[in-house]
Order: structure tokens, then sequence, then C-alpha cells
């Protein structure tokens, strides 16, 4: 044997050495159920994540172990009776990892954002917090042209019948006519952020800019509205906090739209939008 393979040889032999210890400890049998074996190292780590959720009372190790076999047990009969294949639990495990792709893919990036004061004034200047009444004619989801109309009709009728020429004030004409919870308070339904309302109504109320204007007819995915500002909330008395989950969640939505964007064009995707219609 020369000199080169004999070094290469005691080379080997060293690394296999240095790393059995290392083999050993990661495979540290704690329990076993069947051929599924429980690693002294997984249950100390999982053990720790328990903690977290205690404060009070925490749970023995052996308590945590027997939780975990008991888990176990669980999923090797779910398997030998099939539940893993069966439609509905296949789609609930597809929810599953459908999260778990975002918790990894978008999770850090959701913790970064941060919403500085100067932010939130700013989206707050766009998306002040509105007071409004409106008179209401609700229209069903499922509702055709014919329904529709008839609604449309009925709340054109208290417009043209009470409010032109102010035959009749708002909050009466809304007390009268109006349908839904808010009625008996003359429409009113005190203040409300962007995300509290229906998208148009709510971009209905904002252009009206100054207390007291009243819009015309307003569809929403509800039915129809008349719809008069009352009241806007200053930035100072708004609740700031509120605000910035608001700008928070309109970033993280950004977020998740550009990834579902960029993933979209990975796979083919086809629709038939045709069958969509009624």
């Amino acid at each position: 044997m020369t000199k080169e393979k004999s070094i290469v040889r005691a080379l080997v032999v060293i690394a296999v050495l240095a790393a059995l210890p290392a083999v050993a400890l990661a495979a540290t049998e704690l329990a076993r159920v069947n051929t599924k074996v429980i690693t002294l190292e997984d249950f100390n780590l999982k053990y720790k994540e328990n903690l977290k959720f205690f404060h009070f009372n925490k749970p023995s190790k052996e308590n945590v172990l027997d939780d975990l076999i008991k888990r176990e047990l669980g999923v090797q009969e779910a398997k030998r009776i099939g539940l893993d294949k069966d439609p509905e639990v296949q789609e609930r495990m597809e929810t599953v990892l459908y999260h778990a792709l975002l918790e990894k893919s978008l999770g850090k990036d959701f913790e970064k954002i941060n919403v500085a004061d100067d932010e939130a004034r700013r989206y707050y200047q766009k998306n002040p917090e509105v007071r409004t009444s409106h008179i209401f004619v609700s229209v069903p989801a499922n509702a055709d042209k014919k329904a529709s109309d008839a609604a449309f009709s009925k709340i054109k009728k208290i417009q043209d019948q009470n409010l032109r020429g102010e035959k009749m004030s708002f909050a009466e004409a809304a007390q009268r006519f109006s349908e839904g919870p808010s009625a008996p308070m003359g429409g009113d339904i005190d203040f409300k952020t962007r995300d509290q309302l229906d998208p148009a109504y709510y971009e209905a109320a904002v252009k009206l800019g100054r207390p007291g204007q009243v819009s015309g007819i307003v569809r929403s995915q509800f039915g129809f509205h008349i719809i008069k500002l009352t009241a806007l909330r200053s930035w100072d008395d708004t609740d700031k906090s509120k605000i910035k989950r608001l700008v928070f969640e309109e970033r993280r939505q950004e977020l998740f739209d550009k990834y579902m964007g960029d993933l979209r064009k990975k796979y083919a995707v086809s629709i038939k939008g045709n069958l969509l219609k009624e």
C-alpha cells in the first residue's frame, strides 16, 4: 500500500469516528410507536415549545411525552383506516399546506412591516373615519333584475317624494322608510373606518367632502343607499393603533398579492369565465 493511500484511509477512518457521536446523539431513541421513533432531541424541542404556552401549571415531561405518543397513535390509526385517503381530509390537509407555505414564504416579511406615525397619518388623510346616516333598501344577493329594479324604484320614490325640496328631514325619512337596524336612529350608523363599510358605500361617503352633504343613490353589495355624511373624525381624535393596523393589513395584502402574482407565472392557470355567468 502506498503512503498516499494509507493517508487517505486514515483520514476516512478519522472522519467516520468523528461523526459517530453526532449520529448516535441525533438518534437517541426515547420512545417508539410501532416503527415510528420519538427521539430524545425531538422531544426536548417539542417540550420547550409547549412551555411557551404555559405560565402556570407547566406540564411535566411525562405528560408531554404521553401526548406525543397519543398523537402518534392517532395518526397511525387514521392511516390504518384510510382517513388520509378521504377527500374531505385531503382537502383539509391541503389547506394546512397552503397556510404553512404562506408562513414559510411570507412570515418573515410580515414581521418586518413597521408602520410609522407619519405613514399612518398620510393614510388617514385619504381614508378618514366617517360618520354617516343612510336610507337603505335591501337587495338580496341572488335577486334577479326585476327585484333589483323594484328596489331601485322604491328608493328613487323616497328620494323624489321626501328629500327633494327638503319636504322631510333626512332623519325622519330614514325612520319612516329605511330598512335595516339603523332606521330607528334616523339611519345613523356611527363612526366607521374603511374596513367596516362596503367599499362603494365608503367611497361615496368620503367623496361628499364635508358634513351635511347627501349623496345620490349608491349601489352596494347589500342594496341601495342614500348617504348623508354627518361627521369626519380628526387625526388627533382617532384611534391611531386602529389606523396603523389598517395600514399594516394593506401592506401585508400587497406582499401577498405580489407573491401570488409571481407564483401564478410559474404555473399553468386557465379559467373558463363563461361558466360563471348566470
